[in-house]
């Protein structure tokens, strides 16, 4: 039998304490253990440990959804605060979540606009178009005959962002699986808990939208929806249908490698734009908020996470970059320094170290010969190297201001690998570093 959805903060409060307890229940119990079992027998037992936590906090962070599920989609996408049987199970959250029951979305409809659904709309379709972390979308019609999308909040998610977000915190903290200080993992927390509260609230979603199409105005090829007001609030938003092909529609059969190759150019310029001339980055880079057409049209959707970046972020981001491209691994420790990643206090980080990250993260940008995405394997290399961080864990913290800049980086990264892409951006890159 299917769940009963949780809709109320009181409900979410209880579910998210249960797993809070469960998990602190089930560390405990193996840290009391550990003092019969070997070392081998511990690593073993501890893995297995965190796979039983890390599942049953990923199905009741899918449960609930909102800003608990988000946080875990975030999480998976940064994965150096969290042991890795965590960041495999939290990848699970990065799928289409389970859809609310429709009935409850016809009220939230109703609440928020005030008039019924048939006034409202010629139909609205049943079945979601879409389901997501703190909303689902579901298509409809206006009396007009114009095709929309109209995407609706999933009741108590808003009002619960707080406490969910301080219970999930404490769950990761009693389970033992938070590996970094108070105070980065306060900064961390703060930042997300912004990021949130502007996601849920779609007007403030709704003026994303329309800043991003006039920085994109001359850019035909890249197509953002338009939002009606008259069928938006703060928690539905109505927007006109912009369809296009999701990255798994994207085959030889309508893609040709020339156009898979050119749509891979302009996700580069896209993204460069937007971080070194606009300042301003769609921060949520999911292969379901994209989409493409045979011509070479790429579709934005979602405008909820949105990061307007501070001047001096962008510069240091820019000269971090041209340090580590230069070599400069005194002038990249300085860059970092400024950019909230590294920790002033500690000693110069030893050089052979950057250097080591340095030559498997330009992959990419190493060469003036196209780099074949879907044979890169420099996620890999990554994974290979994540146990080096901890000798220099006191050195480095979350770089709260630029973690929305990664999080674009590594999400364009799958997607381009995800396509297909064969391109070389070594020369457009260095473009961008020298405006």
């Amino acid at each position: 039998m299917a769940k009963k959805p949780v809709t109320t903060r009181s409900g979410r409060f209880f579910r998210l304490a249960g797993m809070t307890a469960s998990v602190a229940g089930q560390y405990a119990g193996q840290r009391a253990r550990r003092i019969f079992r070997s070392e081998e027998d511990n690593e073993g037992a501890r893995s297995e440990s965190y796979t039983r936590m890390a599942d049953q906090i990923v199905d009741t962070l899918g449960e609930l959804k909102g800003a608990v599920m988000k946080v875990g989609q975030i999480a998976s996408q940064t994965q150096d605060f969290l042991p890795r049987e965590f960041s495999d199970a939290l990848e699970r959250l990065q799928k289409e979540a389970p859809p609310m029951p429709f009935d409850v979305i016809v009220v939230q409809v109703e609440s928020e606009l005030g008039k019924p659904v048939s006034e409202l709309f010629e139909y609205l379709q049943e079945k979601p178009y879409a389901a997501a972390s703190i909303g689902q979308v579901h298509r409809a019609r206006l009396h007009d005959g114009t095709d929309v999308i109209v995407k609706v909040q999933y009741p108590g998610v808003d009002e619960s962002c707080d406490s969910d977000l301080k219970q999930l915190r404490m769950a990761l903290k009693l389970g033992g699986l938070l590996k970094m200080p108070k105070e980065h993992v306060d900064q961390l927390f703060g930042e997300i808990r912004v990021r949130l509260k502007e996601e849920l609230d779609y007007e403030n979603e709704a003026r994303n939208l329309e800043a991003f199409q006039v920085f994109h105005t001359n850019d035909d090829w890249i197509k953002i929806p338009t939002v009606f007001a008259s069928h938006s609030s703060r928690r539905v938003l109505t927007m006109e249908l912009v369809e296009g092909d999701h990255i798994s529609q994207v085959t030889p059969a309508r893609y040709d490698q020339d156009t898979i190759n050119l749509i891979g150019h302009r996700i580069f310029t896209m993204m460069a734009d937007q971080l070194f001339r606009y300042q301003c980055i769609h921060g949520d880079p999911h292969a379901g908020n994209f989409a493409y057409r045979p011509d070479g049209t790429i579709i934005l959707y979602d405008f909820g996470c949105v990061k307007k970046l501070k001047p001096e972020i962008v510069e240091a981001y820019r000269n971090a970059l041209v340090s580590a491209l230069e070599e400069d691994y005194a002038a990249l420790d300085r860059h970092l320094i400024a950019l909230g990643a590294r920790v002033e206090s500690q000693p110069a980080v030893d050089e052979a170290y950057y250097a080591m990250w340095r030559d498997i993260l330009i992959q990419p940008f190493d060469s003036d010969a196209p780099y074949d995405f879907a044979e890169s394997e420099l996620h890999k290399d990554v994974a290979a190297k994540t146990t080096t961080v901890f000798k220099y864990l006191d050195y480095f913290k979350p770089p709260v201001e630029s973690i929305f800049i990664d999080r674009m980086i590594a999400g364009h990264y799958w997607m381009m690998k995800r396509l297909g892409v064969q391109a070389a951006f070594r020369e457009e890159l260095e473009e961008y570093l020298a405006l």
